[in-house]
């Protein structure tokens, strides 16, 4: 499965992940830190986004940003290449420092902003690099503390959940991290949906309709309300249509129901196969036989148009977790 393009508009969130190429390091030395740190401060100031969150460890780096204007591609690319070009620089070094493409993940702002803040803040402690996260000097978690003099961090905005006065508020964010001191890696936080977004069903529908986008939408669409809806449209029973014998109205009922499964909800050929309980290689050429035949007849064409329109109104959009 292909990488789906980057999406942006202003206020998404993001949780950024790159890692050094082959797991090198991309801080030896204490200088190469403050030097990344000085970058993002100056792009965050040119292109006007906000940090929540960071942590930069040896050979990766964690970032939870929202963007303005500018799209996250137009602060990464430059962010990246300048650090390079200053690492090969100094170490005597050629190509590529960061692992390919860093990982954006876009994230529902009001479900996990403070979650994230949190895990990424811990992320040394889970490293097992330092036991309290204040002695770690590389991460947001002491800004928020008010013990970092330059501090990158959005902070009235995160404090501004804990408490309308700041030294509470502070104490609270520190309260907060630490009941998770002792958690572990949580594949939740990377468990996402199409490839990029961590949330519920409704954020993404709401993302998605904002944006407006382009690319085919899968839906969760059963084969068996599929087969239904052709067998009240089309007029072929369900008898017929389960029927074991080899009968040319069934074979093209089930090449209708075979295609509308493929292009609705990305169902695999083998899994119509079975639900027929006929040869993967018999339903793949019903398939290959209705998108010719859909060319030729504008009939047939408005028929599937008809059934693809019945069923997308009673559906849901399907989105595969996958890891970020």
């Amino acid at each position: 499965m292909g990488r789906k393009p980057r999406i942006h508009f202003p206020g998404a969130l993001y949780h950024v992940i790159s890692r050094g190429n082959q797991r090198q390091d991309l801080y030896p030395a204490e200088k190469d830190f403050k030097t990344f740190l000085s970058y993002l401060s100056e792009y965050r100031d040119r292109y006007d986004f906000h940090l929540y969150a960071y942590a930069l460890m040896r050979n990766h780096f964690h970032l939870l940003l929202e963007v303005g204007k500018i799209p996250l591609s137009k602060i990464m690319q430059p962010l990246l290449y300048r650090y390079t070009r200053y690492f090969n620089r100094r170490y005597g070094k050629t190509g590529h420092l960061f692992q390919g493409r860093y990982r954006a993940i876009i994230c529902d702002k009001d479900s996990y902003l403070l979650e994230l803040v949190r895990y990424i803040h811990l992320n040394p402690v889970r490293a097992k690099v330092v036991r309290d996260p204040e002695k770690y000097l590389w991460t947001g978690h002491l800004g928020y503390l008010g013990k970092m003099k330059d501090s990158l961090m959005e902070e009235d905005f995160l404090l501004g959940q804990f408490g309308e006065y700041k030294s509470i508020a502070r104490q609270k964010y520190q309260q907060f991290v630490l009941e998770r001191l002792d958690g572990g890696h949580e594949d939740k936080y990377y468990e996402v949906k199409d490839q990029r977004y961590l949330g519920e069903d409704s954020f993404i529908d709401r993302i998605k309709s904002k944006k407006g986008e382009a690319e085919n939408a899968v839906f969760d669409i059963p084969i068996e309300v599929i087969a239904q809806e052709v067998s009240r449209v089309v007029g072929i029973t369900k008898e017929i249509l389960y029927s074991s014998t080899r009968n040319r109205e069934g074979a093209w009922g089930r090449s209708i129901v075979a295609y509308l499964a493929r292009v609705l909800s990305e169902n695999k050929v083998k899994d119509t196969a079975w639900h027929f309980g006929r040869s993967p290689m018999v339903i793949s050429q019903g398939i290959i036989r209705i998108e010719r035949e859909m060319g030729k007849d504008k009939g047939l064409y408005k028929l599937i148009e008809k059934l693809k329109g019945e069923l997308i109104k009673k559906a849901r959009r399907k989105y595969f977790i996958t890891i970020a």
